[in-house]
Parts: structure tokens; sequence; C-alpha cells
């Protein structure tokens, strides 16, 4: 039975020990941000347009025009294609149609409608 309480206590100190090596670190580094594009996506709207659901995309050109609630005509040199991009994914950015900018998302087809992209990620090139 000692040998019991012993091992236990033993495991709760070392269990209390890692936790308190835990927590804010004021000189850590800083995180660098995550996923910066897709490695084995889509990069034309020609693709895009080929290519099966949920495909990932990374996409250089234009939104033209807003054509719906969160819906948008992007084009770049092979073609244009419905985008949708939700309210908080802009994060603060402003886009003109004069504007470059690089679209991260992905493929959406759905059974009677031309496929989208899904925007996860938009920036100003």
């Amino acid at each position: 039975m000692k040998k019991i309480v012993h091992t236990s206590l033993f495991a709760l100190l070392v269990a209390f020990s890692c936790v308190a090596s835990a927590g804010f670190e004021p000189n850590a580094p800083v995180a660098q941000g995550g996923f910066k594009g897709p490695s084995n996506g889509v990069t034309t709207v020609a693709d895009a347009l080929k290519a099966k659901d949920d495909t990932l995309v990374q996409l250089t050109g234009h939104i033209e025009k807003e054509t719906a609630k969160e819906k948008y005509e992007f084009r770049d040199s092979t073609g244009a294609i419905v985008v949708e991009i939700d309210n908080d994914d802009w994060n603060g950015l402003t886009v003109t149609p004069a504007d470059t900018v690089i679209i991260y998302g992905e493929v959406d087809k759905e059974i009677m409608h031309a496929p989208e992209i899904d925007v996860d990620r938009i920036e100003k090139k």
C-alpha cells in the first residue's frame, strides 16, 4: 500500500513540476504567422474552374465588382470566377478594382451551380 501511495505522490509531483514550467515568457520569440499559401494548389482561374471541390487555391488578380452579399467577381489573365469573402476575412483591408490582390481559399462546387472560391484570406500585392 505504501508503494502505491509513494508512486502516486511521485507522479503528482512530476505532473505539477511540468505545469509550473509553462506560462507567459516576456522575452519569448513572437510567432510569425502560419500558412502562407497552398503548396499543391491551383494558381489560375481557368484551373480553378476545372478543379475538384475543396482544392486549395492561391489566385492573383483583381476583384472587379460585387455581385451579391459577400460575393465578388474575381478576374485574372485566364478568366473570371465568383469569390465569396466573408466580412471578417477582409481584416480591415480596402480593395478597389485597380488593386492587385492575392486570395487564398478553396474551390466550392455545388450541384447545379458554377464553381466559386471560398476565400479564407486576402492580401494586397
